[in-house]
């Protein structure tokens, strides 16, 4: 009995020792611990958008496009996402971050979608448009009930936030190792976390749009908020540069989108996006 206990206390006291051992191997890893880690990153996405009500309001017209479809406006893999003078041409994304602990983190998120109304659509409109008779547009006089109308010729709408539905945002992120579920013990060398966050924020984009045969606008202006939420993979390597995956989702309202010269003359809408995205980054402490 004596002999038993001395092998299992003899034991424990070596299992103690190899576990001291592991922790202050690990603690003198740089990936260990995140506190005070700044990180920087730069990516591209692709997009996705629920139907909206898109609503165009000015002197002569009053009237609402009901369950329009839009989509994105995928580049590829291109060189102008390395490109300083083309890198906004793509749909792109930057973060900049700061760990406060090792687990939570805040960003400044720049998502730079596209967001394009399809032009070879049929929807229905209702409302009323009573231009001058000297006005281009004023071949769409009349009032609309849920009138059907075919958007494909481009002369009654063309509506794009192509040159940046921007939504700027504030982050904060969670991350955790997951390292060790797949055998992984040196993490200064390869590092797998998870991490999650929520953001809210505002949309700057610069819309180009021609309602109803009109001069285009397109400058850039604040129409709006957003809110979104995250999900990710994060792979370090040699811990200073990591690759990162996102599937990021939320709610976007623009209640004021500039389409004219005309400051009276405005639309709106609200909908719902899903972005997936992959960033190149580093991370480091100053």
């Amino acid at each position: 009995m004596k002999k038993i206990l001395f092998s299992f206390i003899t034991f424990f006291a070596l299992t103690q020792a190899v576990s001291s051992q592991e922790k202050a191997a690990n603690s003198g890893k740089y990936t260990t611990h995140n506190k005070g880690k700044f990180f920087v990153a730069f990516g591209g996405n692709r997009d996705t958008y629920t139907k909206s009500d898109i609503h165009f309001k000015g002197e002569n017209f009053n009237f609402t496009v009901s369950n329009a479809e839009a989509h994105d406006k995928p580049k590829g893999w291109h060189v102008d996402y390395i490109n300083p003078a083309r890198f906004t041409i793509p749909q792109t994304n930057m973060k900049f971050g700061y760990f406060l602990n090792d687990h939570y983190a805040i960003a400044l998120n720049i998502d730079h979608m596209k967001y394009i109304f399809l032009q070879n659509q049929t929807a229905n409109v209702t409302g009323t448009i009573n231009l001058p008779a000297s006005d281009p547009g004023s071949v769409y006089n009349g009032t609309y009930n849920n009138t059907p109308v075919d958007f494909t010729d481009g002369t009654f709408l063309q509506f794009e936030h192509t040159n940046g539905l921007n939504y700027v945002h504030p982050e904060i992120s969670r991350f955790d190792d997951l390292s060790k579920l797949f055998g992984i013990t040196n993490t200064d060398k390869f590092q797998i976390n998870i991490t999650e966050g929520i953001g809210a924020g505002f949309l700057y984009p610069r819309t180009d749009a021609i309602v109803l045969s009109k001069e285009d606008h397109d400058k850039f202006h604040i129409a709006g908020y957003g809110l979104s939420a995250k999900a990710g993979l994060n792979f370090t390597f040699f811990k200073y540069f990591f690759l990162q995956t996102e599937l990021k989702g939320g709610y976007i309202n623009m209640p004021d989108i500039e389409i004219t010269y005309n400051n009276s003359e405005k639309a709106s809408q609200h909908f719902m996006f899903f972005e997936s995205i992959i960033y190149f980054g580093g991370i480091f402490k100053i």
